[in-house]
């Protein structure tokens, strides 16, 4: 089992919360890391896709009364959205009688600004926190670990991927690819074609971390416009799909507007790719955009609270990989590269003056930390991960 940094995070917010909600894609290790929770608390546990469990939560306030005492864990929470109503009276009786913390952990598969629109009813006693899948920092022992980083590279981050040998890794993200194309979509309404979907997720994969053209994409696969930005929701609202928006403030420029679209866990685009090996990795087109959107998503997971990520490109050709906005006065502009060339070209020191840059960085496949030219520091993912950790 491999150690998971928000553990002492959710203790932390249910000590402080009436009720948290734990949001990641499924079989990322919400569960597990439920129970490890559970295991310094007294807790109960129901998974909403159990027929039993659901059954338990029918009167979900006889429920909480025999196990007032106990932190409530509801699994899958999103299937059941008017579920909410009622806790919210729960919430707020228990406050009176003075217990005002820890009461309920919900464990959801969807994004949490879908789950914000559920349980708005929840606003002022909720607190949200997504799980990521494993990155580099809860991986590798350092940044010297190198063989580490490409086992996480290729595999990618669902704990049973990342743990399994090569083929079964495989396996279990095909598996994974196939289950949410053929039930777990379904379940949540819309009705879309699976092997339609399978090449619309496709198609983002070969496409990785480019800026999104909706009219290329619905002529690919025959569909409107309009359906593809269907299409696209979908795919974020599971988080299993990532847009990341073009930086626009106070910019006199003629700026690049649509945002860059990248599958999320480098393990499903690589398996949406058939890629299997890393040296079919190291071969293929996409070697670059895969890791780039390694790192952004590496970079997602540890990032303070409030802290924007962007992109940004001009018309002109100025261009920054990820600009990380920390407050309106502190911005880190954050290059990409992968192989042993580090050269930057004029567009990214132009990107950084439009944006008034503080920090400069290049993150490479390396394993060193040195200075570039004009105060632009090249660092290992695993060394920037742990800047932001420490911030």
């Amino acid at each position: 089992m491999i150690p998971r940094r928000l553990e002492q995070k959710i203790t932390a917010a249910l000590k402080t919360n009436s009720s948290v909600a734990l949001m990641g894609p499924r079989q990322v290790g919400k569960t597990t890391l439920a129970f490890q929770v559970a295991k310094t608390i007294p807790a109960t546990y129901l998974d909403l896709e159990n027929r039993i469990d659901l059954q338990k939560v029918q009167d979900i306030e006889a429920f909480q009364k025999v196990n007032r005492d106990k932190l409530i864990i509801l699994d899958e929470v999103q299937r059941v959205p008017e579920i909410f109503a009622p806790i919210r009276g729960l919430i707020d009786r228990e406050r009176r009688k003075g217990n005002k913390t820890g009461q309920f952990l919900f464990l959801g598969s969807a994004s949490i600004d879908l789950l914000k629109q559920s349980s708005e009813t929840l606003a002022g006693r909720i607190a949200y926190i997504e799980l990521f899948p494993v990155d580099a920092m809860e991986y590798m022992k350092s940044a010297e670990d190198s063989g580490a980083l490409n086992e996480l590279w290729l595999k990618g981050g669902f704990p049973e991927s990342l743990l399994a040998d090569e083929q079964n890794s495989q396996d279990w993200r095909y598996n994974f690819i196939k289950t949410y194309l053929e039930r777990d979509i379904p379940q949540l309404g819309p009705r879309i074609p699976s092997q339609t979907l399978e090449r619309f997720w496709t198609m983002l994969a070969h496409s990785q971390g480019t800026n999104l053209n909706a009219s290329k994409l619905a002529a690919n696969i025959d569909v409107s416009g309009v359906t593809v930005a269907r299409y696209i929701d979908l795919l974020v609202d599971l988080l299993l799909v990532r847009r990341l928006p073009p930086y626009t403030a106070n910019i006199k420029k003629r700026l690049v507007k649509s945002p860059k679209v990248y599958v999320r866990d480098s393990g499903i685009t690589h398996s949406l790719l058939n890629i299997g090996t890393y040296d079919d990795l190291l071969g293929h087109p996409v070697v670059g955009k895969s890791w780039e959107g390694f790192v952004i998503d590496n970079i997602m997971s540890i990032l303070p609270p409030r802290t924007r990520p962007y992109y940004y490109r001009t018309a002109g050709g100025a261009e920054i990989d990820l600009v990380l906005e920390f407050s309106l006065n502190e911005r880190w502009a954050v290059e990409i590269k992968r192989g042993s060339s580090l050269s930057l070209s004029r567009g990214f020191y132009e990107a950084c003056q439009d944006i008034k840059a503080e920090k400069k960085f290049v993150i490479y496949t390396g394993e060193d930390q040195f200075p570039l030219p004009h105060d632009v520091m090249a660092i290992s993912l695993f060394s920037f991960l742990k800047i932001l950790q420490d911030r």
